[in-house]
């Protein structure tokens, strides 16, 4: 039998070879599908120009501010894949954060992400307003999960810095089946070992691409010759 050619052919054009592209250890997660959209690589990174210009299957849109329906439209307009859009859930709780998650829900996002300080209350008051998952940051090891999964809780994103892949493991010893996104750190070995520990899918951190892209192509310019008048 002639055997398949599965190589993947890869598009791409003049003015589109510059995207950020995931890192392709990534691929060996197993994903989560949300409304049949299967995700492994969630880019995160509030600059839009990066929204706009990646990857990834899916964008992590949090921020240490308070969140602004503003940003979220901006975002919005310039994603091309879907977007898990940060609601609170420390000092913007309760039914603010409950408002947030509709406006999120009606400009298309596919989940809401709760902050760790998060409290039950708020949890459940989002999960009577919205019909998309909620995602709650676990950052460490101090909180009963259980809990949180029975006030509505959907998926867990752990963000754990360095103890990321212990916390993945701590929670996939509870919860065998339940999805898991996990930042994957810095380099191949850092994301590989995140997923062993039972991750789904990983997040990646996009920190000053923009600045360090254009720095380059700034300095490809200084190399080319002047155009002819």
């Amino acid at each position: 039998m002639e055997k398949i050619h599965r190589e993947m052919p890869e598009l791409s054009s003049e003015l589109r070879q510059s995207i950020i592209k995931m890192p392709k250890v990534i691929r060996e997660c197993s994903g989560v599908s949300i409304y049949g959209k299967r995700i492994k690589s969630i880019i995160y990174t509030m600059d839009v120009a990066v929204i706009a210009n990646n990857d990834a299957d899916a964008v992590l849109a949090v921020y240490p501010w308070t969140p602004n329906t503003r940003i979220l439209s901006a975002i919005s307009q310039v994603a091309q894949v879907p977007i898990l859009a940060g609601i609170g859930g420390g000092l913007t709780s309760g039914n603010r954060s409950s408002r947030l998650g509709t406006f999120a829900e009606e400009h298309g996002a596919y989940g809401v992400v709760l902050n760790g300080p998060s409290d039950l209350g708020t949890i459940e008051v989002v999960n009577e307003a919205v019909d998309i998952p909620i995602i709650y940051t676990v950052v460490n090891d101090k909180r009963d999960l259980h809990k949180l999964v029975a006030a509505g809780v959907d998926i867990f994103n752990v963000a754990g810095g360095k103890n990321t892949a212990q916390l993945v493991k701590w929670i996939r010893e509870s919860f065998p089946t339940f999805p898991i996104i996990a930042s994957g750190g810095k380099t191949d070995e850092q994301i590989r070992e995140t997923i062993e520990a039972g991750a789904n899918a990983i997040t990646y951190t996009t920190y000053g691409k923009t600045e360090s892209y254009f720095q380059e192509k700034m300095e490809s310019y200084r190399d080319q010759a002047s155009p002819e008048e």
